[in-house]
Formats: structure tokens, C-alpha cells, sequence
């Protein structure tokens, strides 16, 4: 692995459009390619994943619980698709939202982050609710062994709001204050920050994002709604780059390889129209 991992990330986007593509291995998808609901089952359907969408798509997404709920023949499951999308080459970013303090946040680091964990992934998902200051082991071991977080700032969850949208004394809303801690940690870099956040593509954010200088994953394409159109509109002043997040509806092409590969070459061709779509009116 070299170079940070914004550098990386701007190179496979560069090179495979923007798509971020889940691995989401729900009961109703195991189903639909007539796979088990058993560790056996949600191994094979991540590994067909990564064979069919690695150098398609910039980032490969898989979700921690499908595999947790299998106990540790899921987990080990999970382990062998990341070794899998490891050797592939395409970079991965585990969905765990995780959050702790202190000496508990910095072993859940090493799990996700450190060097030789069969757990380790490019990046992962991170929540700042107990104090952005609480990331800080994770920070430190992602910038020390190149790796990066999507912290999450304004989430594609109705519930959401409750907690990022209160108010801080000096005027900005929670959601704000973690794009800015976030920007913070970025300042400077090149070509791009390691720290992305997490924001739905959803509804409008309300939020700036004009000095970030990193990622912005952006769930919510399709299944739940948002479309090409929406990612455009919705983060036109961003400074870094935008990842929609898709995954039932672009996994619902298989098992099939080529019918997914055709189904992310598809997604990619429609979001970089609206994107061109987009510039043109402003």
C-alpha cells in the first residue's frame, strides 16, 4: 500500500468514476441469487461482488453487521472478501461506525486500520458522537499506516436530525462542527485530506462543505431514493470529492457478473451526465 489514502482514492476515481458500491449481503439479496442466509453463503456473495466490480468501481463498501450476525464464522467470512478485495487491488472501506474513548477506540483502530489485521481496510466509518476528540487513536493510526475515516456528520436517517442538527453556542449546527473538525485535519494537504464525512444524498445537508479538502461518501443512491440528479445538485460547492453510495439497487444485477459490471458502468455514466448536467447551469 503507498501513499495516503486521499491520494489513493483521487487515483481510482480518476480511473473508475466515483461509485462506491456496498457489499450488502441482506437476506432478501442472498435470496434473489439463490444463496444461503449462512456464513458460507455471505462469503460467496462478497467474493462474486469483489470479482465483478474491482477496477469498475473506486470503492467497495462491505456493511460489518450482515457478516456480525453469523457470529465468528461470519466474521472470518468478511475477512477472507476483504483479502479477496485487497489482492484485487480496488480499495475498501469498511462500514463499522464505530465510536469509543480512548484505549477501547484505539484497539478498535488497530482492528480496522493497523497493518496485518485481517480486518484492515483502506478506510472506515467512524462516529464523532461522543466528541470528535475521541477519534484520535483512530486519527493517529490511519495517518501513521496511510489509511483513512468518514467520520459521520449528516446522516440519511430521519433520527439523525434530533442529534446533528442541534445548535452549538456559536450558531453552527452539530453536523457543521464535524465537517469543520474534519477540514481542520486536512488543512494543507495534497492533494487531498484522508478525513471524509459521511452525508446523505437524501435531502439537502444545509451544510459547507466548501473547505473540506477531502471525501464525502454519499449514501443513498437508488434504494432509498436519491438519484444522479440529486448527488449533482446537492454537493455542487464541495471542495474534495463526492462518492455516491449504492448498493441494493446495483446489487439486485446479480449474481450475474456482466449484468453488474454493465449496471456500475451504467451508474457511472448517469452521475458523471448530471454532474456535467449540473455544471452546465451553474
Amino acid at each position: 500500500m503507498s501513499g495516503r489514502f486521499g491520494q489513493r482514492l483521487l487515483a481510482a476515481v480518476t480511473a473508475h468514476g466515483p461509485v462506491c458500491a456496498g457489499i450488502d449481503p441482506h437476506p432478501e439479496l442472498l435470496a434473489g441469487w439463490g444463496l444461503p442466509d449462512s456464513a458460507g453463503g455471505l462469503e460467496r456473495f462478497g467474493r462474486a461482488v469483489v470479482a465483478a466490480l474491482a477496477g469498475e468501481v473506486a470503492l467497495l463498501k462491505p456493511q460489518s453487521a450482515f457478516f456480525e450476525r453469523h457470529g465468528s464464522a461470519g466474521v472470518a467470512a468478511l475477512e477472507r472478501v476483504l483479502a479477496e478485495a485487497r489482492a484485487s487491488g480496488t480499495l475498501v472501506v469498511l462500514d463499522v461506525k464505530r465510536g469509543d474513548i480512548g484505549s477501547t477506540m484505539g484497539g478498535y483502530a488497530l482492528a480496522y486500520l493497523g497493518d496485518g489485521s485481517p480486518l484492515a481496510s483502506d478506510a472506515i466509518t467512524v462516529s464523532p458522537y461522543l466528541g470528535f476528540g475521541s477519534l484520535r487513536p483512530a486519527l493517529q493510526v490511519a495517518e501513521k499506516t496511510g489509511r483513512g475515516l468518514f467520520v459521520l456528520a449528516r446522516t440519511s436517517n430521519p433520527e439523525g436530525a434530533d442529534v446533528q442538527l442541534a445548535g452549538l453556542a456559536d450558531g453552527r449546527s452539530v453536523a457543521q462542527a464535524v465537517v469543520d473538525a474534519a477540514a481542520w485535519e486536512n488543512a494543507d494537504i495534497t492533494p487531498m485530506g484522508d478525513v471524509g464525512v459521511v452525508v446523505g444524498a437524501t435531502r439537502q445537508h444545509g451544510l459547507d462543505l466548501s473547505g473540506l479538502n477531502g471525501p464525502v461518501l454519499a449514501p443513498g443512491l437508488g434504494a432509498q431514493g436519491a438519484g444522479p440528479a440529486d448527488v449533482a445538485a446537492r454537493f455542487a460547492g464541495l471542495r474534495g470529492l463526492v462518492l455516491p453510495a449504492v448498493s441494493r439497487s446495483l446489487l439486485a444485477a446479480g449474481p450475474d457478473a456482466g449484468a453488474l459490471r454493465a449496471a456500475a458502468r451504467q451508474l457511472r455514466e448517469d452521475l458523471a451526465a448530471a454532474r456535467e448536467a449540473g455544471s452546465a447551469h451553474h
